[in-house]
This record gives structure tokens, sequence and C-alpha cells, in this order.
């Protein structure tokens, strides 16, 4: 592992919103602290408060199309205080103070200034507990990401979270087509049968049920935020490790307006890039019906070079697409949307490299590659009462992944293998959530799931390959869950919660041998699961700013069919239960330190992993029972209204407790205790910086990070036991400009460090041992933003 000096710099800046001007608000009477936190939360904008005086000022209800400004105008009105912009996505408000008259008095000795103390943070809203609760009352570990950071110097898609959040990782065999976990709860390195350990949202829907991740670029976003897990009361089968919450801008019903940019990059070792994007929205009646469109495209040079062929940057990857939202309000509360989401992912080949060879390279005989293709429709419709609110989502998805490996083994002709996934997927979820002064909350909802995934598998000549045995999961999964929170006294929070599911699993063997068909007869029939997930936790503020938690809950994966060889065979559901108790501090002032600390035991049973079967192919089995310690802290110290500084870490302590007697057999007299892909340490440290600059005309902004990922191991097992980690990324970018118009500047990969992200790069066993996956070298990019 390589070192290099720390940037200190850093940054929060971003192309503004489209809508940001004016767009539908629904604020709440009660204090002007109430009405701050619901506009935070419904404009993604950060608002300071000075003083407790105004933070418990009384102030009434505010309904209506209306810019920020004019929001805070009508709240403040008669206050004596004044919302200040500070950049481009933060206010200020202060009590200003009146000129008093002046009289003829005798002088006095100058006193001392007085400096006036820094304004209060904005109040956080976590969304994701379907409650909007506060952060200071959460009873959990979130992470929260303003969208404005996600397209500061371009666009990004998962890699910029995974970039930005220690506990988050993820596999790396190409845009599309990864795994995501976190808090160290890890499957596997391969997308199969299986169900992702991670729930992944587009707001109220969810993104995908057993596919991999389909990498969203993440243009116009509010915010992303995420729960550290298992989140098994409030989301269901899928979300062992925790949530992640991606929450999309929504179109404005009054103001036309539109945002671009785009930007030109040049990666050291490789090829040029670029990338392009932009949103339009469009009122097509005036505070009925508006119009929010986004289209992208993004091309990202390739850096490997096959010397076996003769070519050089053979991976090049290219991303593009789109969203549009349809908002419809209805009046009286009822707002309706229609929206559609289009991404396609195309890589020219896989992104591996041979330790043995020069770095980033690698010797084959016939090419590889992927496409990726992924759809979503939805309908949400929305209703709100006084105290109550209506929550109704409904979503159909199409995702296909086409994965194709050079297979050739030495000496032999060429040989491809070619792995399809085709998933079709609808969800619909309904909910009623409650909220009182006096602390009392509650959630209730129903929501059903059916998704049906295919895995077909080719082996044989690059032209002609033969069908092998693939597999179909169908899954029908209906569910009723409620959680509620009670305040017995001021500062003490209890929180109880449980979800009842109940699922039906069937498939069967795709291009089955007919030797094979009558053995696995039986294995193939329909089968149901039910479970229930209760969920217990308390909170308690015993100084203001401070909180204290504890909670247990727990998460759950259904089983399925997966292939072994010529056969199809049934693997059993998993679950996780999790202990936590963390402590986080939120300074009361904008100045200050902000500190969180959590740690977690969660113990795993029938853990749903994969190995390398009897043809060298991945295969899905029960692996046993383990454990899982985990730890994780941030910090962020605010050393001045220009400069902040943060930190974050995470720890895991992961062991296969007791290894089922099919893994014993297959792997005997072989380390097998490590849970895979769960890296012993992750950090990150980050600065940023803005100030005004060409006489207050324009304002820079910096922002710089450095990230350190452990060690970890690949899968389970010797075949799939390589240690892969232990490197360190890094990041820069500076821009300068006004919210209309910027300039950007951004470095990735300072050092140039090659690393090892990904012990694999084909599932292929008779390659393991001879794989990496590198970073992406040293990579410049100049682009603009503009918005209109």
């Amino acid at each position: 592992m390589r070192t290099f000096p720390i940037l200190l710099c850093a940054a929060m800046v971003a192309t503004p919103a489209v809508a940001r001007d004016r767009q539908p608000l629904d604020l709440p009477a009660g204090t002007l602290g109430d009405a701050v936190a619901a506009l935070a939360a419904q404009t993604s904008l950060s608002v300071r408060i000075e003083s407790d005086t105004l933070w418990n000022r009384p102030v009434g209800s505010l309904r209506g199309q209306m810019s920020a400004r004019e929001a805070l105008d009508r709240l403040l009105k008669g206050s004596g205080a004044k919302a200040v912009r500070l950049g481009s996505n933060g206010w200020s408000i202060r009590q200003m103070q009146s000129s008093p008259r002046r009289a003829a008095a005798p002088p006095r000795p100058a006193s001392p200034a007085v400096a006036s103390p820094p304004p209060a943070p904005a109040p956080i809203i976590v969304t994701a507990s379907k409650r909007d609760t506060m952060l200071t009352r959460f009873p959990g570990t979130v992470n929260l990401i303003d969208g404005t950071d996600l397209t500061f110097g371009g666009a990004q898609g998962t890699d910029g979270l995974i970039a930005r959040i220690a506990s988050l990782s993820s596999t790396h065999l190409g845009s599309g087509r990864n795994k995501l976990f976190i808090r160290g709860i890890a499957d596997s390195s391969f997308t199969g049968p299986t169900q992702s350990t991670v729930g992944q949202y587009f707001g109220d829907l969810r993104l995908s049920y057993n596919a991999p991740d389909p990498d969203l670029r993440l243009y116009d976003i509010g915010s992303v935020e995420i729960l550290e897990g298992p989140q098994g009361t409030l989301y269901g089968a899928g979300s062992l490790g925790g949530i992640i919450r991606i929450v999309p801008k929504t179109p404005d019903l009054e103001r036309t307006g539109a945002e671009l940019s785009g930007g030109l990059s040049a990666t050291q070792h490789g090829t040029p890039g670029a990338d392009i994007g932009g949103t339009i929205n469009l009122p097509l009646m005036r505070e009925r019906i508006g119009l929010r469109l986004t289209a992208y495209a993004v091309t990202e040079g390739g850096y490997i070079d096959d010397i076996g062929r003769d070519r050089n940057d053979i991976n090049r990857t290219h991303v593009e697409g789109g969203r549009a939202t349809i908002r419809v309000d209805g009046g009286n509360g009822w707002t309706i949307d229609i929206g559609g989401i289009l991404q396609n992912n195309h890589g020219a080949d896989n992104q591996y490299a041979d330790p043995a060879l020069p770095p980033l390279t690698r010797s084959g005989t016939i090419g590889g590659g992927f496409d990726a293709r992924y759809r979503m429709a939805s309908l949400l419709v929305e209703k709100r009462w006084n105290t109550i609110e209506l929550h109704s989502s409904t979503a159909y998805v199409r995702q296909k992944l086409d994965e194709r490996y050079d297979a050739t083994i030495p000496d032999g002709p060429p040989q491809i293998f070619r792995q399809n996934n085709d998933t079709r997927f609808f969800t619909t979820e309904n909910r009623l959530s409650y909220a009182a002064e006096n602390g009392l909350s509650w959630v209730a909802g129903a929501s059903y799931v059916h998704n049906t995934t295919t895995l077909g598998r080719a082996f044989g000549a690059p032209d002609m390959p033969l069908p092998v045995t693939g597999v179909t999961n169908k899954v029908s999964e209906a569910t009723v869950y409620g959680e509620t929170t009670v305040e017995p006294i001021p500062a003490l929070a209890l929180t109880s919660g449980l979800r009842y599911s109940r699922t039906i699993l069937n498939g069967g063997g795709e291009d089955v041998s007919p030797a094979f068909i009558m053995a696995g007869r039986t294995i193939t029939a329909k089968r149901t699961e039910e479970r229930l997930l209760p969920s217990f936790a308390v909170s308690a503020e015993p100084l203001s700013g401070t909180t204290l938690y504890a909670r247990y809950q727990q998460g759950f994966r259904p089983g399925g069919l997966a292939i072994e060889g010529p056969f199809v065979r049934r693997f059993r559901n998993d679950r996780v239960r999790t202990l936590e108790a963390g402590i986080r501090h939120l300074p009361s002032n904008g100045g200050g330190v902000a500190l969180s600390l959590s740690i977690a035991h969660s113990q795993w049973q029938d853990i749903q992993a994969d190995f390398i079967d009897s043809a060298g192919l991945p295969s899905t089995e029960n692996i046993g029972d383990g454990r899982i310690w985990s730890v994780s802290g941030t910090g962020r110290w605010q050393a001045s209204e220009r400069l902040s500084i943060e930190a974050s870490a995470a720890m895991n302590d992961s062991k296969v407790t007791q290894p089922s007697e099919a893994l014993l057999r297959a792997f005997a007299f072989q380390d097998v205790a490590q849970v895979p892909n769960v890296a012993n340490i992750s950090w990150r440290t980050g600065f940023d910086y803005h100030a005004p600059v060409l006489n207050d005309k324009a304002e820079l902004h910096l922002n710089g990070w450095l990230r350190y990922v452990g060690k970890s191991r690949l899968g389970i097992g010797p075949v799939l036991g390589e240690q892969q980690g232990d490197y360190l990324d890094s990041g820069f970018t500076a821009r300068i400009g006004t919210p209309a118009f910027g300039i950007t500047l951004s470095l990735t990969n300072l050092d140039d460090e090659v690393g090892n992200r990904f012990a694999l790069g084909t599932p292929l066993g008779a390659t393991f041992g001879h794989q990496v996956t590198p970073l992406r070298p040293r990579t410049i990019r100049v682009g603009i933003d503009t918005a209109f």
C-alpha cells in the first residue's frame, strides 16, 4: 500500500436546482423550527436559525407554490428577523437590530465587541423513516448526502456514494453489474438467485429485488439517505445490511427552468471520456400539471490492455439514460406523480487485469463485455390531511443483464461463457403515517411484491455457444407492517414495530438435460414461507443536541433455487438479528463538532453465499451461521463559516461460527471462517472550503477527500479465498462561478494508485487467483455547468 500527502481542501457546491425558486410547499403550523424542518425536507435547502428565541417563535401553516425566499419572508413577517442567503443552497435567519435614536450623551469608553453567535443548523429530517423523523430523534445509524454534492465535478453513480460513506462497499464487476454491502453484511461476489442484502429505493419505489445495482446516474437528485440495517420492520426482505434511498427532485408547477452540465476527461494510461446531462422543468398547466425531464450520456475511457489480442484500453464504458415525471396537483391535498426511468450501460470488455503481467494488463483469446438495461414505470399518489399522510407507490421494473466472458483454457480452442439475467419486478405499497405534537407518531402499511428472475447460461464456441442449465425463480410476497413511537416523558422516546410477511416461492430449471429433469422434479415445487419481524428501540436526549439510542432489529431473505452443475437445487432463507447502540451529537449552533458513534452485533443464520461448483461455475448454498461485530463513527468540525473538516471510519469483524455440513465437505481442512467481501477497516477524511472571489461576484469552492479500504476476501473456500482491498483512493475538485454558471476542474486517484478493488473479473473458476480489478488511473476532468 502506498501513501501520499493528504490534501486540505473541499466544498459544498453544485449546479443550482432548476425549480428551486418556486415549488409546491406545505409547511405546518407550530414553531419556526418546525416550519424550517419541513422546508428543509421539501426543498433540500440548508436553513440556519440564529437563536432559540427565533426557533421557538409560533408561526401559522403555509401552503402553495412559492420560492424559498417567499416562504421565509412570510414566516418571518413581523418577527424583526431576516433571511440572508448563504451560497447557492443555504439561508441564515438572523435577528435584525433596530437603529436606536441618537441622543446627546457624554462619551463612554468603548466596550469590547461581542461576537454574534453562529447560526443554528437546519434540522435534519430522515425521510427514510417513513414518518419524516428528525435526526435528533432517530434511533439508528444514518448517513445523509446532499444531492448537490453528487453533481459537484460531474454527476456520478453509486461510486459517488461509496466514495463518501465508509460503511458502504461494493463488488467491482462494472457499471450495472455490482452488488452493494452495508455494515459488513456481505454474502458473495456474484449476482445470482439470492436477493440483495441492501434495499435500493428511488423515493418510495424499490429499484430491484435480486438484480444487481442499476448504478443510476445521480443527476437532479435532492438527497440520498443510507440507513444501516437490518431494516426488516419497515422495508422487509432484502434489507439485512440496510437501505439506500435516493430522493429525486420533483416538478415545479409554476416556473419554467433548465440546467445543463458537461465535461471532458482524460485518463492516464487510457483513453479520454466525456459526459453531458441536463434537466428541464415545464409547467403544462400552471399550478396544476408540471413535467420534469432529465437526460444524460456518459463515456468513461478504457485503461486495460489485452496483450493476447494486441488491443489497448479495451474496457471503455458508455452509459445513457433519463427520467421523466409528470406531477398533477389534484387539489385538497392530493398529488399524483407519473414517472419513468430508463438507463443503458454498455461495457466494451471486462475491467480486470492479471497481476503476473505489467499493471493494467491481461492476456486473453477473445473479448468479453456486458450490456445492462434498466426500465421502470411508476405511479405515486399522496394525500395530506392535518396530521395524517397517505402514500401509495406502484412500479413495474424490467432489468436485463447480458455478460460475456473469455472461457478459453490454456492451449485450447477459443471458448465463450455467456450469462443472461432477466428480471421482471412489480411492487406496490400503501401506508398511512401520523405525527402529533406530544411525540406520538405511527406508520402502518401493506405491500405486495412479485419478482421473476431467469438466469440463463451458454458455453462453447464464440459464434455458437450451447445452452447449459439455468434457473427461474419466482417470488410473491405480501406484507403488513406497523411502527409507533411514544414519548412517556420529555426527551425519551420508545419505538416498537412488527412486520408480517408471507412469501410464495416457485421456479424451476431452464435448459435442463432430460436425464436430470425427473431427479430435480421434487425441488421445483411451490412452497410458502411466513415470518414475523419485530423491532424495538429507545432514544434519549440527556443534553441538548446529544442523542443516546439502542435498538433491536431483524431482517431476512427468502430461499430459492440455485444451479449446481447440471442440477437445480434448493437453498433456504437466511435471517439476521442485530443489537445496536450509539451516540450522536449535533451542535446547537452553526459551529462546533458533530459526532456519531455506533456499535452493533449481528447474528446471521443460514447464510446464503456462493461457492464454485464441480463445473467451475458459481453456485449458491447455505454455508452455516455467523456473527459480525461492526463499529462505525463519523465526525465533522465546522472550523469556520468557510471551512469544514470531516472524517469517518467503519470496522468489521466477521466469522462463520458454525459452518454447514455441505461447506465442511466441500472445503475440508480449509479456512472458511471469514464472511466474504467484508473489509476489516475502511476510513475516509475530507475537507470543504468556499469563499467569495472577484469582488463578491463569484464563489470559489474546493473539495478534497482521501479514502482507505482495508483487506477482505473474495469469497468462501480456497478457490474464492483471494485477498483484495488494502488501497487508497482520492479526489479533488474546484469550482469557480455563480449559481447561474460555473467552471470545474476535478482530479481523481491523485497518486495514480493501482490497487485491487476486487479479485474477480470472470466467474470461471479455472482462472481464479490470476485476476485483480485495479482502480481507474489518475483522471482529470474539466467541466461547465449552467442554469436558467
